[in-house]
């Protein structure tokens, strides 16, 4: 990658972020949330793999897995959920390990900053919240 200095804070340069690196990171961003807002996905689970299955690219009539960074899955409290669970699946957001690295390697953003945003974007589409709510709760995530 061409993006070594300052880009990843804690990482060896030569080092991309692993699956591990990004749940914390993941975490971190999802704490960093407004209450009011995460309040929306009830209890949820956020999972990173290092790309979308194909039933997810299906359902999505995507072709190229690069093409999604992430997915949410399940029924939230906004949509008259009194729990937070789909049958047995809780509310999960999915992060996509390669696509966001290879996002990140073409634009010029902190990692962290990448994976909050797909967060947002995630749920905020899920509940129908346009895109000037979605960036006014990544500017109070800030």
């Amino acid at each position: 990658m061409s993006h070594a200095s300052g880009r990843r804070p804690g990482l060896p340069p030569y080092r991309l972020p692993s699956i591990e690196d990004f749940e914390r990171m993941a975490a971190a961003a999802y704490g960093r949330l407004p209450p009011e807002f995460r309040a929306l996905t009830g209890e949820i689970e956020i999972r990173v793999a290092e790309l979308p299955d194909r039933d997810a690219l299906e359902d999505l009539g995507l072709d190229d897995p690069l093409d999604l960074m992430g997915l949410f899955e399940g029924v939230g409290l906004a949509h008259g959920s009194s729990t937070p669970f789909t049958g047995a699946m809780p509310n999960r957001i999915w992060l996509y390990r390669r696509p966001i690295l290879a996002y990140w390697e073409e634009h010029d953003e902190r990692i962290e900053a990448i994976i909050e945003h797909v967060l947002i974007h995630e749920i905020g589409h899920h509940f129908g919240l346009s895109d000037d709510d979605m960036e006014e709760i990544e500017e109070e995530a800030d």
